[in-house]
């Protein structure tokens, strides 16, 4: 079973220069042709050859014209173009680089010179997409790695008290949908999911007795369980790739009056990503089931969301996460979320 051919249009108005490309190329390749750039455009909407061949003047839509329309839509942006042109100055080889155009053949056409040249290129556009390809897919492979030891290490954290299972979790999904709902872009939706998997991973040095004390802690107890917020920092600190890890474990006790720790922020002093977790954060205490207090009905988490606005959390996200209150009827968004 032999391979197919790869596919080439050429766009020229001019049948006998359609001709002399043809005789040269048919042989190699699946060659079609048009006779302007509206239907060069016009057949890309069903149509994906491995190469063009556009002559730049044409009645109608020039060859820059249908170069612009070409990498303006992502379906066809990627396809290499090779410009035809009869100009003896280079104006029009200089423009048509700086637009987008892989190569220039002058017309009238070397046949050996336009058969090597179509070769090259079909050739490094192949090379180029297989070598993106292996970069897609070992870029997928390090997100879910990096998404799995993030989960790794949210369970190490949570697991040093199981009343408190899954929180970190539950916290990363409670933001990200936050995140979401505030219009922000995919790559910050997934930041924040990070962010909020992290967010308590200093509490690995606060001594587990003081995680899991049944009860209220005494003054001592809470300056050692605050400093956890300064530790988790230090540990993700020089994560460079994603310094949201580090800011979200260090602010996400912060209040938006100030009176919040480690450093007494204040309104937006205090980063966008712990306003963010520290909303989820609340929210996710409020309806879990901890060694001090049961799951709270969701008329009183809701009152205690809204009672937060402006002091405890910043009142846009606190409204942002009133509306998803509201919007679980059936109070699903709680403890055993996701598990």
């Amino acid at each position: 079973m032999t391979n197919a051919k790869p596919e080439i249009l050429i766009v020229d108005d001019s049948n006998m220069q359609v001709q002399i490309a043809r005789k040269t190329l048919e042989n190699f390749f699946a060659v079609a042709s048009v006779n302007s750039g509206e239907k060069c455009l016009k057949l890309m909407e069903s149509y994906r050859p491995q190469l063009i061949l556009l002559d730049i003047v044409m009645p109608g839509m020039d060859g820059f014209a249908v170069l612009h329309a070409l990498k303006a839509n992502p379906e066809t942006s990627s396809i290499p173009v090779i410009f035809l042109t009869g100009d003896e100055h280079g104006e029009s080889e200089l423009r048509g680089l700086q637009e987008g155009a892989i190569d220039f053949i002058t017309k009238p056409f070397v046949h050996e010179i336009l058969l090597q040249r179509v070769r090259n290129t079909i050739e490094l556009s192949q090379l180029q997409q297989d070598l993106q390809k292996k970069v897609d897919e070992q870029t997928a492979k390090n997100q879910q790695l990096t998404k799995e030891i993030l989960r790794a290490l949210s369970s190490t954290v949570d697991a040093k008290d199981h009343y408190t299972r899954g929180h970190s979790s539950r916290v990363a999904k409670y933001a990200k949908e936050i995140a979401r709902r505030m219009g922000k872009s995919k790559q910050y939706q997934n930041d924040i999911e990070s962010i909020g998997l992290l967010h308590d991973i200093g509490k690995i040095g606060v001594a587990g007795n003081i995680i899991r004390k049944n009860g209220g802690l005494n003054d001592n107890e809470f300056e050692e369980i605050k400093e956890h917020t300064i530790w988790g920092y230090e540990i993700l600190e020089n994560i460079r790739t994603l310094p949201g890890l580090a800011v979200g474990a260090r602010s996400h006790h912060e209040h938006y009056d100030g009176s919040g720790y480690p450093d007494g922020l204040k309104g937006k002093q205090i980063p966008e990503e712990a306003r963010i977790i520290a909303v989820a954060d609340v929210y996710d205490a409020l309806t879990s089931k901890r060694s001090y207090s049961e799951i709270r009905p969701q008329a009183v988490v809701r009152e205690e969301i809204e009672k937060g606005k402006g002091t405890h959390f910043d009142p846009v996200i606190a409204e942002v996460m009133l509306r998803m209150i509201d919007e679980d009827t059936d109070y699903q968004m709680k403890e055993n979320l996701g598990e």
